[in-house]
C-alpha cells in the first residue's frame, strides 16, 4: 500500500529518528516488497534473532502497535462466521425457494416477479443496498437495530440479509433456469409415464439434478461473502474481518490486511473443497480417486 505507515503511526508530531528507524528495521520496510513478501511468508530469514518466522511458521505478524495478528482472528473471526452463516442461511433458502417456484411456473406471473426482483437487487451496488435497509427497516420502521451488535443475535438479522440479498437472486436464477431445463428432461416423461407423481419426480429427481450449479455457486460464493463483509461490516459498524481490514488499509497496516485474507483465501480453498464432495453426493456419477 502507498504512503508511509510511520508516519500515519505517529501523528502530527514528528517521531525521532532513532525510533523510526527501529520501527523500520522491525518491519523490513527497507526492502524491496518481494523480500518484504519473503520474509513475511517465512520463506527467508528475517534480519534479527527471529530467523525464520512467517506464515509457513504459524506468525502472521504483528500490527504497529505489536499486537499480534493471530489475535484480531480470536476477537473478530467469530462474529464475522456468525454474519456470513446468516447471509448463507438467508440466500439459500429463499433463493431456493424463489427459484423453484420460477423454474415450475414458466413465463408465468411468480417467474417475471422473480426475475424483476433479482434484477433489481443485483443492480443496485451492496453499500446502496445497506444504508436503504438502514434507512427503511431501521430508522423509519424501527424493524431492526441500523448498527452495532448491542442486541444480540437480532443485530445480525439486517446486515445479513443485506450481504447475503445479491447472492440469493443468482441463486433463484440459477435454479430457476436448471429446474426448468430438468423438467423438460426425458427422464421426467420416463418417470410420470412410469405412474410416479409429478410431486415425487421434481421433490426426489429433477430438485437434486437442478442443485448442481447452486452448489458450485455456492462454493464460489463463500469468497464474495467474505470479500463482501468488508463493505457490509463498515456500512453497519460490525467488528468483524471485513471492518478490521477496512481500518489496517486506512492506517496502511499491510501485515493485517495479508493475514487476514491470507487466512480468508485458506477458508475459500476449503469450502471448495466439500463442495467436490458434495458433488458426488447429488450426482453418483461423479466419484474421485
Amino acid at each position: 500500500m502507498p504512503g508511509d505507515p510511520i508516519r500515519g503511526l505517529s501523528g502530527e508530531r514528528p517521531m525521532p529518528p532513532t525510533a523510526r528507524q527501529q520501527l523500520t528495521d522491525r518491519y523490513n520496510l527497507d526492502d524491496p516488497l518481494m523480500r518484504q513478501y519473503a520474509k513475511y511468508i517465512g520463506v527467508m530469514r528475517q534480519d534479527d534473532e527471529r530467523g525464520f518466522s512467517g506464515i509457513l511458521q504459524g506468525d502472521f505478524g504483528q500490527d504497529f502497535r505489536g499486537r499480534p495478528v493471530s489475535a484480531h482472528f480470536r476477537e473478530r473471526l467469530p462474529v464475522t462466521a456468525r454474519l456470513a452463516l446468516g447471509a448463507l442461511g438467508f440466500e439459500t433458502i429463499l433463493g431456493m425457494v424463489a427459484g423453484v417456484l420460477a423454474g415450475l411456473r414458466r413465463s408465468g406471473f411468480l417467474d417475471n416477479l422473480v426475475l424483476v426482483a433479482t434484477t433489481a437487487v443485483i443492480s443496485i451496488p451492496m453499500f446502496v443496498l445497506g444504508f436503504l435497509t438502514q434507512l427503511l427497516l431501521g430508522v423509519k420502521f424501527g424493524i431492526f437495530p441500523v448498527a452495532g451488535l448491542r442486541q444480540g443475535w437480532i443485530s445480525y438479522v439486517l446486515p445479513s440479509m443485506v450481504l447475503g440479498s445479491v447472492s440469493l437472486a443468482f441463486i433463484a436464477r440459477l435454479l430457476r433456469t436448471s429446474l426448468a431445463d430438468n423438467v423438460r428432461a426425458n427422464y421426467v416423461r420416463t418417470a410420470i409415464a412410469k405412474g410416479l407423481t409429478r410431486q415425487r419426480v421434481v421433490g426426489l429427481h429433477t430438485l437434486r439434478n437442478a442443485l448442481i450449479p447452486v452448489v458450485t455457486f455456492l462454493g464460489v460464493d463463500l469468497g464474495f461473502l467474505l470479500g463482501g463483509a468488508v463493505v457490509t461490516e463498515t456500512v453497519f459498524n460490525i467488528p468483524g474481518l471485513g471492518r478490521a481490514v477496512f481500518e489496517a488499509v486506512l492506517r496502511q497496516e499491510g501485515f493485517v490486511v495479508v493475514g487476514i485474507v491470507t487466512f480468508l483465501v485458506v477458508v475459500f480453498m476449503v469450502a471448495n473443497l466439500v463442495v467436490d464432495v458434495v458433488y458426488a453426493i447429488l450426482d453418483p456419477r461423479i466419484r474421485y480417486g
